[in-house]
């Protein structure tokens, strides 16, 4: 499948094609949900969705996956050359960092505001030293480059309906919606690394603190002020959901099957998160495999049935080539989404 998402987003250089490969290999082993769920979209988006992605996994990987011997000086020595070589690659178009290089290459092919990086980078030097935050007006001044800039930088690729400034906020939002999520989930795996996403006014609402928070998660007990805060969160990101819902409508007709598929499919996490008694702090909740099956399969049709309708509309358009959607669509592919 890789050389032909290559093929028919039209990148012929050999050491770009191996580019954009390494960062599909780093989305299909680090983000499950994402990955499949970007199976959906036309065959030629793909590998500018891989190497958004592969970007941010990389810059994420920095901040907490250089182990425990990683001091904080060496994390940002680590941040700082990979900015400067993503300033060199969006400058000149080249660099001899994989992910770097077809970055870039993305970037120039969509026109992607390269602001939108440089704020994701501050979010992740953020993360190096902030651990918590006070309220929910500090959180989402983190998220806007962590989340939010993630959901902007996409919505070239993706490709809208409307003038993309009307588009842009729930695409923010949307990107928000998907890492809050993860924050509720991860919050056990955070809190071994250290940081508290929940909001602090938020925890001290329900009697609870980081300390606390620290207690269950090292001998396993519940605390029932730490489900209604979790319980609390949850609220707070399924309204950020809704605050994205109509930018689905907004997207074109092809790239709709993926970002709703994606909004279902991280909006199964908090139906699992709630299902298991919001048990965060001492094991993570996923989507049964059922589930997702069924959410593949819908997303699926959809594919289908937009397929069927742009290829007469291709077809009528001088030199229009009909998009290929997602590729043949049977029960392997479900299996694999799921």
């Amino acid at each position: 499948m890789t050389e032909r998402e290559l093929d028919a987003a039209g990148v012929i250089d050999p050491a770009l094609r191996e580019a954009y490969r390494h960062c599909r290999r780093l989305n299909a082993r680090h983000g499950r949900t994402y990955f499949l769920a970007t199976r959906l979209l036309p065959v030629e988006r793909r590998p500018a969705v891989h190497a958004l992605y592969g970007f941010a996994r990389w810059a994420d990987d920095i901040v907490d996956a250089l182990g425990t011997g990683a001091d904080t000086a060496r994390r940002d020595a680590e941040l700082a050359a990979l900015e400067r070589e993503l300033e060199q690659g969006l400058r000149d178009r080249e660099s001899a960092e994989p992910v770097v290089r077809a970055l870039a290459d993305t970037a120039r092919r969509y026109r992607i505001d390269h602001a939108h990086f440089a704020d994701f980078m501050a979010a992740m030097r953020a993360d190096l030293v902030v651990t918590d935050y006070a309220d929910y007006a500090a959180l989402r001044r983190y998220m806007h480059g962590s989340a939010a800039v993630i959901g902007l930088q996409m919505l070239p690729v993706l490709g809208t309906v409307t003038d993309r400034e009307t588009a842009a906020p729930h695409a923010a939002a949307l990107g928000v919606a998907f890492q809050l999520t993860n924050f509720l989930r991860d919050v056990g795996e955070d809190l071994d690394r250290g940081r508290v996403y929940l909001p602090a006014d938020l925890l001290a609402a329900h009697g609870v603190d980081r300390e606390r928070l620290r207690w269950s998660r090292d001998t396993g007990r519940r605390d029932p002020r730490i489900t209604s805060a979790l319980r609390a969160f949850e609220r707070l990101t399924r309204g950020v959901y809704r605050q994205a819902v109509p930018g689905l409508a907004m997207l074109e007709p092809v790239s709709r099957p993926c970002i709703r598929t994606a909004f279902v499919l991280y909006g199964g996490i908090l139906d699992a998160v709630a299902e298991d008694g919001y048990a965060v702090l001492h094991r993570r909740s996923v989507v049964p495999r059922r589930r997702r099956a069924v959410v593949a399969a819908d997303g699926l049709a959809r594919v289908a049935a937009a397929r069927l309708r742009a290829r007469p509309a291709a077809a009528r358009e001088p030199g229009g080539v009909p998009l290929t959607g997602a590729g043949p669509v049977g029960p392997r592919m479900v299996e694999e989404v799921a």
